[in-house]
């Protein structure tokens, strides 16, 4: 039994410090104190199978994972613990920070963008076509940090609009900005390859996401089969110890 809490003890810390996930996230995620996580690595004490579900589902691991001392690698080579998922379930307050941060750097690019205006309207005297420009070209600077962002902590399906947005906010501006010296409106013709890459580019991604969305899916099924399978077997071998105590003879 020792044995056994300090292997799952030991695979719970490792996983955890591979996501780069502290005691108190991961407590957030299973509505658990930092403390009882802490408990869990030291090995003081095991989670219960639904805990021990939950975990497995967070870190896209199965439950014989976290109860093996050896790991297989996957025939790609890599091991399963390294193998994150783009998008990670985060709590509501960690998306509202997230959400919350994004809204703040946007809010500097449009404030260095005012700033801009501001000190062209002071040093030349007079509101021209090189004010604006500024403001122009804080649009695809605001969808950049967006871009960003939704990539690290949100889903990464949403990179398509925000990309879309991107290539044609730079491919206006350009036209804007070369507009007094050129009417090259031609530029807008190569938004339209552009936009099929972008196409093509996303569903290659949405194939890659949805084959591991997959696999986590099929890992949590095998972990709930192998947890009722335990569950059957432990009240199989109840019934067969009352059993026995029924039929032994009184002393």
């Amino acid at each position: 039994m020792e044995e056994i809490k300090s292997v799952i003890a030991g695979n719970i810390a490792s996983l955890r410090n591979s996501f780069g996930m502290t005691q108190m996230e991961l407590a957030e995620k299973l509505n658990y104190s930092d403390k009882a996580v802490s408990k869990w690595e030291r090995g003081e004490s095991i989670p219960d199978v639904t805990v021990l579900l939950k975990i497995c589902d967070i870190f896209h691991v199965d439950l014989e994972y976290l109860v093996s001392e050896k790991h297989e690698r996957e025939k790609s080579g890599r091991s399963s613990v390294f193998k994150k998922k783009r998008y990670q379930k985060s709590t509501p307050r960690e998306r509202r920070n997230h959400a919350a941060i994004i809204g703040i750097s946007i809010l500097l690019v449009w404030l260095v963008a005012i700033t801009v205006f501001v000190v062209l309207e002071m040093s030349i005297g007079s509101v021209t076509k090189m004010h604006y420009l500024a403001f122009l070209w804080a649009v695809p600077l605001s969808l950049v940090v967006w871009l960003v962002f939704n990539s690290v902590w949100f889903n990464p399906r949403n990179n398509f609009l925000i990309v879309s947005l991107l290539m044609w906010s730079i491919l206006a501006g350009i036209y804007i900005t070369l507009w007094s010296v050129v009417d090259f409106w031609m530029i807008f013709i190569l938004g339209i390859p552009g936009q099929v890459i972008i196409l093509l580019w996303s569903l290659l991604r949405y194939s890659e996401t949805d084959e591991e969305e997959a696999e986590a899916s099929q890992n949590k099924r095998i972990s709930g089969k192998k947890a009722r399978m335990e569950g059957a077997g432990d009240d199989t071998g109840e019934e067969a110890e009352k059993g026995q105590g029924e039929d032994r003879p009184g002393v």
